[in-house]
C-alpha cells in the first residue's frame, strides 16, 4: 500500500505524474483525444482498478503475466515499482508512441531530454574535458569514472582539482581499484555497459567509454539502453546518438572524443 499521505510513493502519482501531464500538453499540440486518454490514465491511478493492456499490444501476453494478481485491483494495492513501471507503459499508449499514425515513435519526453543537453550546464561540462588532457593516467582515468559514476551530480572541472577524491566519501562500497586491476590484467576484451538516464548523466559515461577503447583496455563496448521511452529520462538509442552529435559539436577534446566514439560505432566497436 503506497497511499499513505506524506509517503513519497503517493506524492508520484498524485503530484508528480499530474505535474508530467502538464507538461506534456505545453510541450505537445495534443489532440483532445490524446488529452483525455492521458488524464484518463491518472485517473485511473487515483480512484480506479489497474486495467490490462489491450490485448493487440504487442507486449500484452508479457505485461499480463508481470502484472498477474494485480488487475482489477486499486493501484495503491500493488507495489510501487511496479505501478510506476506501468504507469509509464501506459503514458506510451495514451500518448500514441506505439499506435499507428502521427505520433508512433515521437518521444513524449524528448524535449526535456533535449533542451538538457543543450544547455549552458553541459557547455561548461565539456569544456572541462580541455582540461584533462595533462593528466597522468591513473589520475584521468579515476576522474573519468567517478564523473560516469556520479552522473550529473559531478563536474569535470571540479574533478580536475585536488578536491576531487571528496567526491567518493559518499560511496557505500567502491571495487574501482578491483575493477581496474582486472581491466590492466585482461585488456583488449569486450565491456557490457549498462547505462541509465540520457543527457547529462550519459555524457560522462560516453567519455569513459571513449577512454576505455582508445586505451585498449576494451576492444569493444556493448552499451545496453531502454528500447522505448520509459520513466521521463532514461536513455534511448536516439538519445545515445544525440549526446554523440552534442560532443561532436562541441569543439576542444570532446569533439574529439565524440568523432572517435562516432567511428567506433561505424566500426562496430560501439
Amino acid at each position: 500500500m503506497w497511499e499513505v499521505p506524506g509517503t513519497y510513493a503517493r506524492t508520484v502519482f498524485h503530484d508528480r505524474h499530474p505535474k508530467l501531464l502538464r507538461q506534456l500538453a505545453e510541450a505537445f499540440p495534443l489532440t483532445l483525444a490524446q488529452r483525455d486518454a492521458l488524464y484518463a490514465l491518472v485517473d485511473e491511478t487515483l480512484h480506479g482498478p489497474v486495467a490490462p493492456l489491450p490485448p493487440d499490444a504487442p507486449d500484452a501476453a508479457t505485461w499480463a503475466t508481470w502484472g498477474k494478481g494485480r488487475f482489477a485491483r486499486p493501484w495503491a494495492e500493488a507495489s510501487f515499482l511496479w505501478a510506476e513501471s506501468y504507469f509509464y507503459r501506459r503514458l506510451l499508449d495514451a500518448f500514441g508512441y506505439l499506435g499507428p499514425g502521427a505520433w508512433h515513435g515521437v518521444d513524449p519526453f524528448g524535449p526535456a531530454k533535449s533542451a538538457e543537453l543543450r544547455g549552458a550546464a553541459v557547455d561548461d561540462e565539456l569544456a572541462g574535458l580541455d582540461e584533462l588532457d595533462g593528466l597522468p593516467g591513473g589520475q584521468l582515468r579515476d576522474a573519468l569514472l567517478t564523473a560516469s559514476l556520479w552522473g550529473n551530480r559531478a563536474d569535470l572541472g571540479f574533478l580536475v582539482t585536488a578536491e576531487a577524491a571528496e567526491a567518493d566519501t559518499s560511496l557505500l562500497a567502491d571495487d574501482s581499484a578491483r575493477m581496474w586491476t582486472h581491466l590492466d590484467a585482461h585488456p583488449g576484451g569486450r565491456i557490457c555497459w549498462v547505462a541509465d538516464n540520457a543527457g547529462r548523466e550519459l555524457l560522462p559515461d560516453l567519455v569513459l567509454i571513449d577512454h576505455l577503447l582508445t586505451t585498449g583496455l576494451a576492444a569493444e563496448v556493448t552499451l545496453h539502453v531502454k528500447p522505448r521511452p520509459y520513466y521521463v529520462s532514461d536513455a534511448t538509442p536516439r538519445d545515445t546518438l544525440a549526446a554523440l552529435r552534442r560532443l561532436r559539436d562541441a569543439g576542444g577534446a570532446a569533439e574529439r572524443i565524440g568523432t572517435r566514439l562516432w567511428q567506433a560505432v561505424a566500426d562496430g566497436r560501439l
